[in-house]
């Protein structure tokens, strides 16, 4: 079975959609941080309200790219322009399949010449490996692995913390000892935290403003426990991996694409290469979305968000596809605020005997990989939603989602059926459960409440009989 590659996988359980959604893996893991420092309520409302510290360095796969051949490969795989990218620079890199449908997306960092990293979920990194292997391409590729699947987890090349929040900038002065440089969004330069050389990326998420920082694995601990002390002044609060999934649902980034790569005749010879053990090969989806076919899981750029990233001046993988899609109508990226009500209904069932809706989680209620649940008007399909949780900032279940252009001005009304059907599926985080439907507001992304209720208010008001 060792020698198995995803093709002969595939070709084994006849059907794709039936495999992935009965696959026997949960939600991704983010290993080596305890789950909650403090408690999640309190590390979530941190991030709005003073600043946080995640430490990312165990759960995403890094690449090293690196040769006269870098850029121009990476040139090839990615939709992105690459005019005018220079070192000290980072971007948002997606690559698409022939047929136009995306692969995922990581970060791109141009470290210096002739020198890049790519850090993010394996999907990209595979593709790009694929490629640099058997491709003429005069380049080489170096693969740092996560954590959870390597065999010396405490021993990665780098560290990577992201500093986020209110307070971002005033903890990192104070942990320099000096003014922090004055960066541009996604540019980059080398500052010194305790003594060490640290690589520093301007970036921001949940809309407030942050930094990435990254360096060699020795340093990482002298360089978190400065950031520890110089935050203490700052109410920085460190984050757990039970709190870290849910961040994105205030961003409004969908990290969750299927990659689009089980069918297709020209993508053969990647099924090939990819082994049993590969991400693609181990990939669970969830939820109560079930297409025909596994193409119905597949995403364009713009169903994304990520149209603006497509550029038709360089030639690439997938480009004479999206060409023609380019015109077509698109999915918009969307965030579904659920219905308080509804969302308690849910939550209640789970305090009685008999039929029960699926279990939520709090605060991301993710169960698989790749969560995909029907979004229906008139008991119609009008999109998906792909990542669901709870923000105590905003006090209310959100979900990401794509709905057809339609459906997806602020204020529509629409339903999530949440569950999936037939009493659920094998994967071990599902239990027997009835699907309902919880009705929702679109609300823009980032998430901005387009209305309140009252119903928040009145709970307030009501005393114990």
């Amino acid at each position: 079975m060792t020698d198995q590659s995803l093709e002969s996988l595939l070709a084994d359980s006849g059907d794709i959609v039936e495999l992935l959604r009965n696959q026997q893996t949960g939600p991704n893991a983010y290993p080596g941080v305890p789950a909650e420092y403090s408690n999640w309520r309190a590390e979530q409302m941190a991030w709005a309200k003073t600043c946080v510290l995640f430490n990312q360095s165990y759960h995403m796969v890094d690449l090293e790219v690196s040769g006269p051949d870098a850029m121009a490969m990476l040139n090839h795989l990615g939709v992105n322009s690459f005019k005018g990218f220079v070192p000290d620079r980072a971007k948002q890199f997606v690559p698409v399949t022939p047929d136009g449908y995306v692969i995922g997306d990581v970060i791109l960092f141009y470290l210096e010449e002739n020198r890049f990293n790519l850090v993010g979920r394996a999907p990209v990194i595979e593709w790009v490996e694929y490629h640099a292997q058997t491709g003429k391409w005069d380049v080489k590729v170096e693969r740092d692995e996560r954590t959870a699947v390597r065999p010396d987890p405490e021993n990665r090349k780098s560290y990577r913390f992201q500093l986020q929040g209110p307070n971002a900038m005033q903890t990192l002065e104070k942990a320099m000892g000096q003014t922090p440089p004055d960066l541009k969004f996604f540019h980059m330069a080398k500052i010194t935290i305790a003594g060490r050389e640290v690589r520093a990326l301007r970036h921001g998420m949940a809309g407030q403003p942050g930094y990435e920082l990254f360096g060699p694995w020795a340093d990482g601990e002298t360089v978190r426990q400065a950031l520890i002390a110089a935050g203490k002044d700052f109410g920085m609060a460190l984050v757990g991996g039970r709190t870290y999934s849910s961040n994105t649902l205030e961003s409004g980034w969908i990290p969750s694409p299927l990659p689009a790569t089980y069918t297709g005749e020209a993508l053969k010879p990647y099924r090939e290469w990819l082994g049993a053990n590969s991400y693609e090969a181990k990939a669970s989806i969830g939820g109560s979305f079930v297409p025909d076919s596994v193409e119905g899981y597949y995403l364009t750029p713009w169903d994304l968000g990520y149209g603006l990233f497509v550029k038709f001046d360089h030639d690439f993988i997938g480009r004479e596809a999206l060409e023609k899609m380019a015109d077509q109508p698109h999915r918009r990226k969307v965030t579904l605020a659920l219905d308080s009500e509804d969302a308690l209904r849910v939550i209640s069932s789970a305090l009685q005997k008999g039929d029960r809706a699926k279990y939520m989680e709090f605060p991301s209620a993710v169960y698989s990989m790749h969560p995909y649940d029907s979004v229906l008007v008139d008991g119609e399909i009008v999109g998906v939603s792909t990542w669901i949780g709870y923000s105590a900032n905003e006090g209310k279940m959100l979900t990401l989602a794509m709905l057809d252009a339609k459906y997806a001005e602020p204020g529509t009304q629409v339903t999530l059926l949440w569950g999936e059907p037939d009493g659920g599926t094998r994967k071990p985080t599902v239990e027997p459960h009835v699907q309902t439907e919880i009705r929702a507001t679109v609300a823009s992304v980032p998430y901005s409440e387009v209305a309140r209720d009252g119903y928040a208010d009145s709970w307030r008001t009501r005393q114990p009989a």
